[in-house]
C-alpha cells in the first residue's frame, strides 16, 4: 500500500471528522445539558455556508466574512431559542423531533427565497488555495487550515467547559438543572448560551466545508444523522466523546470508501467490489453504533457527572 496514499487519506479522514466534531458538539451540549433533540441543527450549518458565501462575494475578505457570518448565526441562533425553542425544554422527545423537523423545513424554505435554488460557489484567497508538502505527501493547505481550526474549537471547548466558572454552571445544569436554579441559576440564560455556542459551532463547519462542495439548500441534512451517531458513540454531552468519536467515524467512513473495494475484488468481480465498498462503508458507522449501543450503551466516554 502506497504511503502517501494513505497518509493523503487520513488527512481526508481527519478533515471529515473535524466537521463532524463542529457539528456533534453542539449536539452533544444541547442533547446532554438541555435534554433538546434538534433536528434544527443542520439548518444552522447551512446558514452558516450561505452567509459566509454571500458575504465573501462582497467583502472580498474569506476571513473577515467568517467572523461576520458566526456573528450572524449566533443571532438567528438566539432569536429561534428564545422565540421557540425554550418552548420545547420541557416537551416530550416526540413533540422535539416534529417541532425541530418542521424547524428545519422553514429554513431550507426561506433560504430558497432569499439566496434562490442554485447553490452559492465560495472563492477562496490564492494561498489558501496552494499546498504544501509533507513529508512527500502533498496536502491542499485548506484542508490543513480546517483541521487546525477544528483542533483549536476543540481545546477551546475543553477549556470553557472544564476550567471557567461558565462551565462549572453547564455542568451544574447538566448534572440536575432544578438544584442549580434553585441556588440562583438562571437556567433560561444558560440554556441560551448552550444553544447559541452549538448552532455557531455548527455554522463554522457550514463556512469550512462550503468553499470545497458549495453552499447549497439542504446541505446539513445528511450530515445531521451521521453527527447523531458521533454523539452516542462517544457518549452524551461528553466533549471528549465528540471529538474522539467523530474522528473515529470519519477514518472509518474514508479509510472504507478508499480501500473496501480493493479487499471486496480479492474475491468478486471488480464491477461488484466498486459497487458494494460506498455502500458497506457507508453501513459500518451504523452497525458500530448498533453494536455499542448492546455492550456500552453510555457511549465511549460518557461525562462523569452522568
Amino acid at each position: 500500500m502506497d504511503s502517501a496514499i494513505l497518509i493523503t487519506q487520513a488527512i481526508n479522514g481527519l478533515q471529515l471528522g473535524i466537521l463532524l466534531f463542529l457539528l456533534a458538539s453542539g449536539l452533544t451540549l444541547t442533547f446532554g445539558i438541555m435534554d433538546l433533540i434538534n433536528l434544527s441543527h443542520a439548518s444552522f450549518y447551512m446558514l452558516g455556508a450561505f452567509f459566509c458565501a454571500s458575504l465573501t462575494l462582497i467583502t472580498g475578505s474569506f476571513f473577515l466574512s467568517v467572523l461576520l457570518a458566526l456573528l450572524a448565526t449566533g443571532l438567528v441562533a438566539f432569536f429561534v431559542e428564545t422565540s421557540l425553542i425554550r418552548r420545547l425544554y420541557h416537551r416530550e422527545h416526540l413533540d422535539q423531533l416534529l417541532a425541530t423537523f418542521g424547524l428545519l423545513l422553514c429554513f431550507d424554505t426561506l433560504v430558497h427565497i432569499f439566496w434562490g435554488p442554485a447553490g452559492i460557489v465560495m472563492p477562496l484567497p490564492a494561498w489558501l488555495n496552494g499546498q504544501v508538502g509533507l513529508g512527500g505527501v502533498v496536502l491542499p493547505i485548506y484542508r490543513l487550515i480546517i483541521i487546525g481550526a477544528g483542533l483549536l474549537v476543540a481545546l477551546l471547548l475543553y477549556w470553557l467547559v472544564a476550567h471557567t466558572r461558565t462551565g462549572m454552571l453547564i455542568r451544574a445544569g447538566a448534572s440536575n438543572r432544578v438544584m442549580a436554579s434553585a441556588l440562583g441559576v438562571d437556567i433560561k440564560m444558560l440554556f441560551c448560551g448552550v444553544f447559541v455556542l452549538g448552532s455557531v459551532f455548527a455554522g463554522l463547519a457550514g463556512m469550512l466545508i462550503a468553499p470545497i462542495t458549495e453552499a447549497s439548500i439542504g446541505m446539513g441534512n445528511d450530515i445531521i444523522i451521521t453527527a447523531f451517531v458521533v454523539v452516542i458513540i462517544g457518549g452524551i454531552g461528553s466533549i471528549k466523546g465528540a471529538f474522539l468519536g467523530a474522528v473515529l467515524i470519519g477514518m472509518i467512513d474514508t479509510m472504507g470508501r478508499a480501500y473496501l473495494d480493493t479487499l471486496f475484488a480479492l474475491f468478486m468481480s471488480s464491477n461488484a467490489a466498486e459497487t458494494a465498498a460506498p455502500a458497506i462503508s457507508a453501513m459500518l458507522i451504523y452497525l458500530l453504533m448498533a453494536v455499542l449501543l448492546v455492550v456500552r450503551p453510555q457511549g465511549l466516554f460518557p461525562p462523569r457527572l452522568r
